[in-house]
């Protein structure tokens, strides 16, 4: 099976760390297309730039690419990938046509909503998510859940891993050491953190990530007189030296899946949190994760709980707490297997046809529902080949 995954962009981490994990573990002849800048990743990487949603000469060019490719399947990720991929495969004709929902996310747009309903399945990584779609629509037979996943042999800590990171950020052997992995936005309220270790006293905090949020975080440690205590790391490849580094991992986001919290209990990290989906189901379960703390909404939480895990480290003499786990069907193996199955479960199935034109005359002008120009009129959305009936 040919299979290309077409995703919007594979900055480190997230949606791309994922489909890295997945990739290298398929049966299948895999490529990349990327609407982003395009990076080494272990399987040839095609490169389509997009920077918005509706943007008809993607399409033509996923379209084009597509074709030559022959490819069996399409499996996109991320919004934009998934809004111009699923188009352009159905236009291309290629048979079986996947997504993955990576994120809990806004309100999809109507082109999204539209575009949907040219796959054959989505993926979800939690119920949440899933009831995000069945409120837009989507019927229970075209979501699948399928939990984000960690790499336990990716993560184990290596003492001179740890020494190397320590030596380059200017951190000290004996510092203890809170920190964070994850993209600089206000929605992971690394803000708190910096507030917080203010009232942690002698602990530096290590935060390893770029984004928009940046320099108003380093304004806000000044403003805070922890400048000193906080150390941006910037953007990383892959977060296992970032976790080596420190001794306390800390994500007081609470609209988040929890992967960057999975991944230091993999590295052997006490974690306090304020969203991570499998710990809080393990939770529930009366089976909690040992060594992890979920926040609540008490602004005192987060201080409060970083303190009592400084004083554990102090009588552990900062030793390693063992790798841990949230249950095997977190872990990527699992991830690639369900995918594998779901794959042929899919391709067991008759391609649909006959569904792009009339869902592409519903659309209007980019963004809307309808047409300007009422019922029954045709609608011209600039795509190529001319008519939509063409595909």
């Amino acid at each position: 099976m040919r299979v290309l995954h077409v995703i919007s962009t594979l900055e480190p981490g997230g949606a791309a760390g994922q489909l890295r994990l997945l990739v290298r573990r398929m049966p299948y002849d895999c490529e990349i297309v990327t609407l982003g800048a395009a990076v080494p990743f272990g399987a040839p990487v095609h490169r389509i730039p997009s920077g918005r949603d509706h943007d008809p000469g993607a399409v033509r060019r996923l379209r084009r690419l597509m074709r030559g490719g022959r490819y069996d399947l399409v499996h996109t990720h991320l919004r934009r990938a998934c809004v111009q991929g699923r188009i352009a495969a159905r236009l291309a004709g290629v048979p079986h046509i996947v997504a993955t929902e990576h994120h809990r996310g806004d309100s999809p747009s109507a082109l999204y909503r539209v575009s949907e309903r040219l796959g054959q399945i989505t993926i979800v990584p939690s119920p949440v998510v899933a009831e995000r779609l069945r409120s837009r629509g989507v019927p229970d037979r075209r979501i699948a859940t399928i939990p984000k996943a960690v790499d336990p042999a990716e993560l184990r800590f290596d003492p001179i891993l740890r020494a190397a990171a320590r030596a380059r950020l200017g951190i000290g052997a004996a510092q203890p050491v809170i920190g964070s992995v994850g993209r600089l936005v206000p929605d992971k309220r690394f803000d708190l953190l910096i507030r917080a270790i203010a009232e942690v006293p002698d602990a530096m905090l290590l935060l390893a990530g770029d984004g928009p949020a940046r320099a108003d975080l380093e304004r806000l440690a000044e403003i805070e007189g922890v400048a000193g205590r906080v150390r941006f790391a910037g953007p990383v490849d892959h977060p296992r030296e970032t976790l080596c580094a420190i001794d306390v991992f800390a994500s007081p986001g609470q609209s988040t899946f929890g992967l960057a919290t999975l991944e230091a209990v993999a590295a052997g990290l006490p974690a306090v949190y304020g969203s991570c989906v499998p710990l809080e189901a393990r939770a529930a379960a009366r089976a909690p994760v040992p060594g992890t703390q979920r926040l609540s909404q008490d602004r005192e939480s987060l201080p409060r709980a970083l303190r009592a895990e400084m004083l554990c480290l102090a009588e552990r003499r900062g030793a390693r707490l063992p790798a841990r786990s949230a249950g095997a069907r977190y872990d990527a193996d699992h991830l690639a297997d369900t995918v594998r199955r779901l794959y042929e479960r899919v391709s067991t199935r008759p391609a649909r046809r006959g569904v792009i034109g009339p869902l592409l005359g519903r659309l209007g002008r980019p963004g809307g529902s309808g047409h300007a120009g009422g019922p029954g009129r045709k609608h011209s959305f600039p795509l190529p080949g001319g008519s939509v009936r063409n595909a």
